[in-house]
Order: C-alpha cells, then sequence, then structure tokens
C-alpha cells in the first residue's frame, strides 16, 4: 500500500481490487467470465453526461458493456465487458463514511459492478446486500 498520509495509488486500488476478486468463491469468478478490471482517477466526462451525474464524484465505480442476461452467440458483444473503479470517489466516500475499510469498500464497489455484468439492477444488487 502507498506511505503513511499518502492517498493510495491507482496502483493500489487496482490490487486491493485483486485481492476481493480473488477471495470471491471460485464458481462466482469463473462465472464472471472475460471481463477486464480498470480502475481510473475519475469517470470520463462522456460517462458523467450520459448517466445525467453532475459530480463525478457521485459515482465509485461502473459496469460497461453487454450483460450475460442480454448476450446471444449470434450477436456477440463488440467491445468486451469492462467493470471500472475510480479511486478519488472511493476514497472520498471511505473518508467520509469511516467504519468501513478501503478494502472491504472496494470489494464492495467490485462486486456490485459484476451483478451487473450478470444482469442484475441496482434494486436486485441492494435486496441482495439487504438479505
Amino acid at each position: 500500500m502507498s506511505e503513511v498520509g499518502k492517498a493510495p495509488s491507482l496502483d493500489d486500488l487496482a490490487a486491493l481490487a485483486e485481492q476481493a476478486f480473488a477471495a470471491l468463491p471460485e464458481e462466482f469468478r469463473r462465472m464472471t467470465g472475460q471481463v477486464i478490471f480498470r480502475v481510473d482517477d475519475f469517470p470520463a466526462q462522456d460517462v458523467l453526461d450520459e448517466l445525467g451525474i453532475a459530480d463525478a464524484f457521485e459515482l465509485t465505480g461502473l459496469y460497461q458493456g453487454v450483460d450475460l442476461a442480454h448476450r446471444s452467440v449470434f450477436d456477440p458483444s463488440p467491445q468486451p465487458s469492462m467493470v471500472f473503479l475510480y479511486r478519488r470517489p472511493i476514497l472520498d466516500e471511505w473518508a467520509e463514511r469511516g467504519e468501513v475499510t478501503l478494502e472491504e469498500l472496494v470489494a464492495h464497489v467490485l462486486v456490485h459492478e459484476i451483478g451487473h455484468h450478470f444482469g442484475l439492477s441496482d434494486a436486485d444488487i441492494e435486496a441482495i446486500e439487504a438479505a
């Protein structure tokens, strides 16, 4: 991890995401298939515009691609499925919340976005988390 007093870097968050993914049950990882994981400081402006989000700190992660529920062998996906984690919004939420570790928050965001890859809505994911 980064030096004391310095914010975790993109590489630090990527390492936490890799650890979180590796800690998931093997069957879940296998079902995830070919997904590219990427850590950026913030989402691109066109992503924010498309989602109608004015404040870049409001988006901690994003799934981009055709979810598994809507794929067909007759309609291959033109681009790979990607899960984005956004470092600065994650760090901001982590600092505000205080009751969760950075590792827990990164794992939460990662699993949430993988849920979208499986075709789950935000409401579906929230119901699963509540149960």
